[in-house]
């Protein structure tokens, strides 16, 4: 999927695809000036964005597609947050620290299954309690093999469904992390700075923060879903997963304009 960028040259609209570490090196089509664009967005953040704008405009299955690699990468957010918290701890160099982690994640890069264990165990250490979220069943692992492996092509309503079940708990998770999920800001800051003193001269450097699902949510600008007004004499239920995302959807899906199809 493209998304615009607008030169900082001539202000002309460019079509520009999603690069892996949200460093953009572009040439305006209409001035021929290169620029280059970092966004500041966690990989599972654009994943689901994507899943989401996917979802709003009638790709069923292309969404679930979005919305379980965004929960795959964000147990990678996740563990990589949660080490660099400890480092941090213990007064470590921060490069160092990144280093370690990026030479330890080669092991599994590729191994889903251990990724998630390694995801259970930081839970564990930080959370002090077993993840017992991890179920099959909690994760809609069914719904989504069918999906991605099966040809299953499923129903709206059942992708409402696995949107929601993945939204409230990477929602939860983030509220869990609070400030040490800025720990990962950081080494995404520390790559774009990297790139930038590689920049040749002229090359005008762009940075920008799309507005998202959980974007609004980390950085306050909408803050947590808000249950409605409860008339008096009632008391106010718990939201329950399907009421989470469809809240967060009606507040920020508008948002997600920008991601539209050329």
């Amino acid at each position: 999927m493209l998304f615009p960028s607008r030169c900082p040259v001539c202000r002309h609209e460019n079509r520009v695809e999603f690069a892996d570490a949200s460093i953009h090196d572009l040439q305006c089509t209409a001035c021929g000036a290169a620029y280059c664009l970092f966004v500041r967005k966690q990989k599972f953040e654009v994943l689901f964005d994507l899943g989401t704008r996917a979802l709003m405009d009638g790709y069923a299955r292309e969404a679930v597609a979005s919305f379980a690699a965004a929960l795959e990468r964000f147990f990678e957010f996740y563990i990589r947050a949660f080490v660099l918290e400890q480092a941090s701890g213990k007064d470590e160099e921060f490069d160092v620290a990144v280093n370690r982690l990026d030479t330890t994640w080669r092991h599994v890069v590729s191994q889903s299954e251990r990724q998630i264990g390694m995801f259970a165990l930081a839970y564990l250490l930080r959370e002090g309690q077993e993840p017992d979220f991890l179920t099959g069943k909690a994760l809609g692992a069914d719904f989504r093999n069918r999906v991605i492996h099966r040809g299953y092509l499923p129903r709206r309503a059942e992708v409402d469904e696995y949107a929601a079940r993945i939204f409230a708990l990477i929602d939860r998770l983030l509220t869990e992390l609070g400030p040490g999920a800025g720990h990962v800001e950081l080494a995404q800051e520390r790559s774009f700075a990297a790139h930038l003193s590689q920049l040749p001269e002229g090359v005008t450097a762009v940075f920008e923060e799309h507005p998202g699902m959980f974007r609004a949510r980390r950085f306050a600008s909408a803050g947590p879903v808000k249950s409605a007004p409860v008339p008096a004499g009632r008391t106010q239920g718990a939201l329950n997963d399907a009421q989470v995302f469809a809240r967060a959807l009606a507040e920020r899906g508008a948002a997600l304009d920008w991601l539209r199809r050329f």
